[in-house]
């Protein structure tokens, strides 16, 4: 087991140099790929939502192509067997179980070094793409140590504050957060700009961002929208530009996380699940082709837990059918702001779902509208969710989608690798496992 971090001050210079490319040099890039909630039900509904209807075979997917083995998910025994984002998190970052809601601490609240800090202390660079809020569980638990996940300010601070060799931990972090770096007792941004950092905040201006500066890029105020309501490719996107800043003369960390499809288990939302599950395969495409050009690269693909319980086929009928969702151009949570300002007609309902709507579809719908104009006293986002709720039905309903939960599971989940060392990553594994054996990855390319 790693030795706890006692001091984030560690005596390693970092190099700035960009002279060669990592293959000419032999240096090993590990790249981390956490899709947040995916179990192994969403990796099956993927595949079928993307089947060639027109074929009689089913086409496997990316995830299919690559699947190594499977890897247990339970926290620290004081939290039972059902994991939270921050405990998982913690135990795939440094290999040490923790209790549900510790950041990068272990069960005694005390700091634990991460890989990604392992790394820096190496001279790697290292890098976060995300598309929650960087100071989220995930990206969190790679750069900050803290014993709650809902100190999100705090955490944000350590992003700053906490050093390596007076350096801050991350040469690239893309995601969401303005809410947190940019707030009236402090502004992060700022900071880091002194600091010597790029920054953006439009999906646009990446290529703006130079190699040999950090860069830092922010592009929502708390998570970005849903992969539905955003650009297409938005976490493909930012992969592509972070690769391009940290490829380099020096080897290089990055985790990369899809931590949408996790919002969307949680809302028990099928639809936009399977559009972050679509974010997620054109991000490991791009790795896919990065690793094709730069074969020293290992990707590591699992997941932190699984999320709502879904299942494919249910009420008794053999049947799961996607098809609706490939016409959907908006998220139910964006049809459903739409309906909560206004009554529209059934043409402008049919448009904003993109389908056609049965009698009874659209009477479901012209009635919880009724409901919730009738409380004046309900808040906005309270009406949101209830009209929500009610699209989420018939989208379920349409499809033979179900759900167990709204929360978590303790359910295995897929490990996907490919690259220079991904058999190391083969057969069923504790997630504390994965952890030791990127720490081992990262000291052997010292070597």
């Amino acid at each position: 087991m790693r030795k706890l971090l006692t001091t984030l001050c560690l005596s390693v210079s970092i190099s700035s140099a960009y002279a060669t490319t990592n293959q000419d040099i032999g240096a090993d890039n590990i790249i981390m790929v956490v899709a947040d909630g995916m179990g192994p039900t969403y990796t099956t509904a993927y595949r079928y939502f993307q089947d060639n209807p027109e074929t009689n075979k089913v086409e496997t997917t990316i995830f299919d192509k690559y699947l190594v083995g499977t890897s247990s998910t339970y926290p620290a025994k004081m939290s039972g067997y059902v994991t939270d984002s921050a405990a998982s998190a913690t135990a795939l970052s440094t290999g040490v179980k923790s209790y549900n809601g510790a950041i990068g601490v272990d069960v005694n609240k005390k700091p634990l070094l991460t890989v990604l800090e392992h790394a820096k202390t190496l001279n790697m660079k290292t890098g976060v793409v995300v598309t929650s809020q960087v100071n989220h569980a995930t990206p969190a638990s790679y750069l900050a140590h803290n014993e709650s996940r809902k100190n999100y300010d705090a955490i944000a601070n350590s992003y700053v504050d906490e050093k390596i060799n007076n350096n801050v931990k991350f040469d690239v972090l893309l995601g969401g957060g303005w809410k947190y770096f940019i707030r009236e007792d402090r502004n992060l941004v700022e900071e880091l700009q002194q600091q010597g950092f790029q920054y953006v905040d439009k999906y646009d201006d990446l290529a703006n961002l130079r190699v040999g500066k950090p860069a830092l890029g922010l592009f929502a105020d708390v998570g970005l929208p849903w992969a539905l309501d955003d650009e297409k490719g938005r976490l493909a996107n930012m992969t592509s530009h972070a690769l391009r800043l940290l490829d380099n003369d020096k080897p290089f960390f990055m985790l990369v996380e899809a931590s949408q499809v996790d919002w969307a288990g949680h809302s028990n939302d099928i639809a936009a699940a399977l559009l972050e599950m679509a974010d997620l395969d054109a991000t490991m495409q791009v790795l896919e082709q990065f690793v094709a050009k730069n074969p020293n690269t290992t990707v590591i693909l699992t997941a932190d837990h699984s999320t709502g319980g879904v299942t494919l086929g249910v009420n008794g009928d053999y049947l799961w059918k996607p098809e609706i969702i490939h016409r959907m151009k908006h998220s139910p949570n964006f049809i459903a702001k739409q309906l909560s300002e206004e009554k529209l007609s059934k043409a402008k309902v049919n448009e904003l779902f993109n389908f056609e709507l049965t009698e009874e579809e659209i009477k479901a719908i012209f009635s919880k509208q009724d409901e919730v104009f009738a409380d004046s006293e309900l808040a906005s986002w309270k009406k949101v969710r209830a009209i929500e709720k009610e699209i989420k039905e018939i989208i379920d309903v349409r499809t033979y989608t179900g759900w167990t939960t709204s929360g978590h599971t303790a359910v295995d989940v897929p490990v996907i690798a490919f690259g220079k060392h991904a058999a190391v990553f083969a057969g069923n594994q504790d997630n504390t496992d994965i952890a030791k054996k990127i720490f081992n990855l990262i000291d052997s390319t010292q070597q």
